[in-house]
């Protein structure tokens, strides 16, 4: 039995950190990573994926991806997955295993296992949700359209606005930070 890992959030200027592990229950049709999915695709998959699997889902904020830094954050939420989803091997989508024991790394694996494109898909849906939620208590950011990364619009509002507890203060931004 295979639990899939991949996270959501590693990149963006605001918004948490989102990792997911999945080991399905039941075959789901169209699987595949969450980049390569609309966003309608994805949100249907969504509600499959939680009925045909065992699950867990770890959200890091960004104060605490700011305090310990990315990959000690990402390394605690894949330890916290397999903690709470028990299976008989681990694979993380990404080029490292973060030095933990038992856990395997493949380059692409979301688009290559099931497990990890589901895994994908859970961590890229409860992000985004997550990032419409705030938006309607951080509405000068407009979250809801670019969910945090760095486009130039979201870089233009930090600039006008400042950032919020939201915001990853640690990453240094072209533009903003000199």
């Amino acid at each position: 039995m295979l639990c899939g890992i991949d996270e959501a959030g590693r990149g963006p200027l605001a918004g948490p950190l989102c990792v997911a592990g999945v080991v399905l229950k039941n075959p789901i049709e169209g699987l595949n990573d969450s980049k390569k999915l609309s966003e309608k695709r994805r949100e249907k998959l969504f509600d499959e994926i939680i009925l045909n699997s065992y699950y867990h889902i770890v959200f890091t904020s960004a104060k605490t991806l700011d305090e310990l830094g990315l990959s000690l954050c990402l390394k605690n939420s894949i330890e916290e997955i397999m903690q709470n989803v028990k299976a008989n091997e681990y694979l993380m989508d990404g080029n490292t295993s973060f030095g933990i024991e038992g856990l395997k790394h493949e380059i692409k694996a979301d688009a290559n296992y099931e497990e990890v494109s589901a895994a994908s898909i859970l961590a890229k849906v409860s992000r985004d949700r997550y990032m419409v939620e705030i938006s309607q208590k951080y509405p000068n950011y407009l979250f809801e359209k670019h969910k945090g990364y760095g486009t130039k619009a979201h870089i233009d509002l930090i600039k006008e606005f400042g950032r919020s507890e939201e915001h990853r203060y640690s990453f240094k931004t072209k533009g903003i930070d000199y």
